[in-house]
């Protein structure tokens, strides 16, 4: 049965069998993963495994990649000892939603889906509504599917259009771009103001959704029509009110996940959507603004319940890189402690460094950082608790701990309550110095240890356990009835606290 706030496990599918094969030193599909591995996703408490780049790229995206230099500065970088081999294109550059034969064909799919569902995983999978590989058999045998343009464009704008042949001749196609950047020139851009497109674009989903048990759509926003018509002053009919409805119907239970930007996530949410990116919020902990932070967190909790909590992910640096160790482990905190989808890459919970392009196949040899794991590992643990699985959460209220001083501002906290009643506080101190404040508790949370002193409310305790170090303090209900839980945190200071009383 779905949970109310899900893990997700990212992996980049052409990493991970590149890795097995150099293991067993042979040529490797899906149906060689290990047990062992599918084992630990379970038993590190995850829902979902989204495997990206499980679709089949073309010669066309693996030529563009190899041969800009620029691109090869990038991967070498992450390789100094690159080769051709290493580099099969990006997997956002997709010239059919079939899974390749090297992999094991979508058989082989079918018996990894079937693996992961034996240990309660779902299986997401991407797709990419924007744009196709240059070798997309649509591109030769239905070209009006895409953005025209002419001579006159592709000399005005050689980074945003393409010369194509194709079995109506030769034409000038525009490549998949957003409005604010040049077009990504392994790619054609689809045009959403053609209906029969939008109809086969219909079908490619749901052929996938046939293939796993939710989708990410890839830069979702895009096909928004204010969007698509700011970008190529086209007019389109609304796509996703009218897809996600149709796969729902057809297959109940089936999950949407949208990348979007832009203070689009409410719309896509409008939309259909089960779950958007949180970029605010990341963005926000890597300016390492306590204020706006939570601010961010004040939002209506439907709202909030949909988010897509993430420190790092394919597009972005590594958290080890982007977070100083003490402001990642913070910073992790109010992420993952917070309402929402709990969303993990290959790599982070073992620290790793170094970003790896989508464009290679292969990574660079990392090892793990104990610090960074051994926190992991126990954030994770936490994650299994009732009342982080399926609880109640609310963000709760700080004040100055005396007159004039800021450091309560530095404060984000949060109280979380199973339906059993388990109840814990989250409290970190999102700030490079050390802070003070008071909070005031649940009252419901005081109001149980009131009851059981009927005779003089004010007596009694509640005890604070602490679950990242194992130290209990203990706090008279009458002072927190009068004043508030009163907090002394170091810089980036964290704790979660079960409340027992």
């Amino acid at each position: 049965m779905p949970v109310r706030y899900p893990k997700l496990y990212q992996i980049n599918t052409r990493l991970w069998l590149g890795d097995i094969s150099r293991m067993l030193q042979r040529p490797v599909t899906l149906d060689d993963i290990p047990d062992q591995a599918l084992d630990q996703l379970a038993r590190l408490g995850f829902d979902w495994v989204w495997l990206l780049g499980i679709w089949q790229t073309g010669a066309k995206g693996r030529e563009i990649a190899r041969r800009l230099p620029e691109l090869r500065k990038a991967y070498q970088d992450v390789l100094p000892d690159l080769r051709d081999e290493d580099i099969p294109g990006s997997c956002f550059s997709i010239a059919a939603y079939s899974v390749p034969a090297e992999m094991g064909g979508e058989a082989a799919l079918g018996r990894l889906r079937s693996r992961l569902q034996a240990r309660g995983l779902r299986l997401m999978l991407d797709f990419v509504p924007n744009h196709t590989a240059q070798d997309h058999p649509w591109v030769f045998a239905q070209p009006e599917y895409y953005i025209q343009g002419d001579q006159d464009d592709l000399k005005r704008e050689p980074g945003n259009y393409a010369q194509v042949e194709g079995t109506h001749g030769r034409r000038v196609l525009a490549y998949g771009r957003d409005p604010y950047f040049p077009g990504w020139t392994d790619t054609l851009q689809l045009n959403y103001g053609n209906a029969r497109l939008q109809k086969a674009m219909q079908t490619e989903l749901m052929h996938i959704a046939q293939c796993c048990d939710g989708v990410r759509c890839d830069m979702a926003m895009l096909v928004l029509p204010e969007v698509f018509y700011r970008t190529w002053g086209i007019q389109m009919q609304p796509f996703w009110p009218r897809v996600i409805p149709h796969i729902k119907k057809a297959i109940p239970g089936f999950v949407f996940m949208a990348e979007v930007y832009w203070d689009l996530e409410a719309a896509l949410q409008q939309q259909g959507f089960d779950y958007t990116y949180d970029k605010r919020l990341y963005d926000r902990l890597r300016a390492q603004a306590s204020i706006p932070v939570r601010q961010h967190l004040q939002a209506d909790l439907d709202y909030q319940e949909k988010l897509v909590r993430f420190l790092e992910n394919h597009d972005e640096t590594r958290a080890a890189e982007a977070f100083p160790s003490n402001v990642h482990q913070a910073a992790a905190l109010v992420t993952y402690l917070a309402p929402g989808l709990r969303f993990f890459y290959q790599g982070q919970l073992q620290g790793f460094r170094k970003r790896v392009p989508v464009q290679l196949n292969r990574g660079p040899l990392e090892d793990p950082d104990p610090c960074i794991q051994n926190f992991y590992l126990q954030l994770l643990d936490l994650l299994k608790l009732p009342g982080l699985v399926d609880g109640d959460w609310q963000l709760l209220a700080c004040s100055p701990a005396w007159d004039r001083n800021p450091g309560w501002e530095n404060f984000i906290v949060y109280a979380w309550q199973s339906q059993a009643g388990e109840r814990l506080l989250v409290a970190v101190n999102y700030a490079p110095v050390q802070s003070q404040c008071y909070v005031k508790l649940p009252a419901d949370w005081l109001q149980a240890v009131a009851e059981s002193n009927p005779e003089d409310a004010f007596q009694g305790f509640i005890c604070l356990e602490d679950q990242l170090a194992e130290i209990t303090y203990q706090r008279e209900v009458g002072r927190l009835l009068q004043e508030g839980l009163y907090l002394d945190m170091p810089a980036w200071g964290g704790h979660v606290f079960r409340v027992v009383g």
